[in-house]
């Protein structure tokens, strides 16, 4: 008998495809969801994540993106430039054979903007180096 790709997956789990749609989620299920997705993309050797979490008025957006600038194993992210616009983030991770960066604290200057609002941040981020 042959095995399929269906037969290797776990009763009830869908496939792992790269793409993380939250809007199922709840906000608090947001940072364990993400963190353990990551690891089990990396895991599977998928480096390139599509996350999507709506456009409406960014917040769940805003909490990705600081989720991630704190995750190690992420090399970058940056917003889907395409039909879904600022409402998905794409993510490149790195390999499970790539040693991870160490991350560094944020700076408190670093938490102060994070809890800013959006448009303050913004322009921290257009006029001050750093």
């Amino acid at each position: 008998m042959e095995s399929s790709d269906t037969e290797t997956q776990s009763p009830g789990r869908a496939p792992l495809d790269g793409v993380l749609d939250l809007h199922a989620f709840r906000p608090q299920e947001v940072p364990d969801l993400l963190h353990e997705y990551l690891r089990a993309c990396r895991a599977a050797r998928l480096t390139e994540i599509r996350i999507i979490h709506g456009k409406g008025k960014g917040v769940l957006r805003e909490t990705v993106h600081a989720l991630l600038r704190r995750e190690p194993m992420v090399r970058n992210f940056r917003l889907a430039n395409d039909r879904s616009s600022w409402g998905a983030t794409l993510v490149d991770i790195y390999l499970p054979d790539v040693p991870l960066p160490p991350r560094s604290s944020p700076a408190p200057t670093a938490q102060v903007r994070e809890s800013a609002p959006g448009w303050y941040r913004l322009l921290q981020r257009i006029f001050v180096k750093g």
